[in-house]
C-alpha cells in the first residue's frame, strides 16, 4: 500500500519490459522472466518487450536501449552477482541518469530475512533513464518475487510520476 500523498502519483500508462541475462536460459526454460511477466500482468502492466541475452556488456546494454524504446519499466534479471561473468550492473549503470539507491538498500534489507548474510552479495540497483525506470535484480525465483511484488509494482507509478516532472 502506498502511503504517499495522492498528488504525488499521476495516471501513467505502465508498460513493462523483461530482460533475462543468461547464457543458458531459453524461452522454454526462462522461469525467472516468466515469473516477472506474470507478476506485472497480474498488476495490470502490459508487457511490451521480452528478451534473453548472454552475459555480455554490449548485448545487455543494447537490449536495454531497445527496451527503453518500448516500455517505461524495464526489469533486467540475472547477472547481478559477483562471479566473473556477472556484468549486468556494469552494462546498465552507465545508462542511468539517476540511481534509486534506496531500491538496492531495501532489497538487500528484505532479502536478509530470507537468506541472511548472503544478501550482501546482491548488487541489485535501480534508476531512471530518460524518464523511464530500470531495475536490475538477481535471477533467483525468490529474489524476483520479492523485488517485483514488494518493491517495483507498489512504487512504479510513483517513481515514474517523479521521473517525468
Amino acid at each position: 500500500m502506498n502511503l504517499m500523498n495522492p498528488d504525488h502519483i499521476q495516471p501513467i500508462n505502465l508498460e513493462g519490459a523483461v530482460i533475462t541475462v543468461s547464457s543458458s536460459r531459453t524461452r522454454e526454460n526462462d522461469t525467472s522472466g516468466e515469473t516477472i511477466k506474470s507478476l506485472l500482468q497480474e498488476a495490470g502492466i502490459a508487457i511490451t518487450h521480452y528478451a534473453i541475452v548472454p552475459d555480455q556488456i554490449g548485448a545487455i546494454r543494447s537490449e536495454v536501449i531497445r527496451a527503453l524504446e518500448r516500455a517505461n519499466c524495464i526489469i533486467v534479471n540475472g547477472g547481478t552477482g559477483l562471479t566473473h561473468d556477472d556484468c549486468t550492473i556494469e552494462a546498465v549503470t552507465p545508462l542511468l541518469d539517476k540511481q534509486i539507491d534506496g531500491f538496492g538498500e531495501l532489497f538487500r534489507m528484505m532479502s536478509f530475512s530470507e537468506i541472511r548474510s548472503a544478501a550482501m552479495l546482491s548488487r541489485a540497483v535501480a534508476g531512471i533513464s530518460g524518464g523511464k525506470a530500470i531495475f536490475c535484480i538477481p535471477g533467483s525465483t525468490g529474489a524476483i518475487k520479492l523485488a517485483t511484488s514488494a518493491l517495483i509494482i507498489p512504487e512504479l507509478q510513483h517513481i515514474l510520476t517523479h521521473a517525468n516532472k
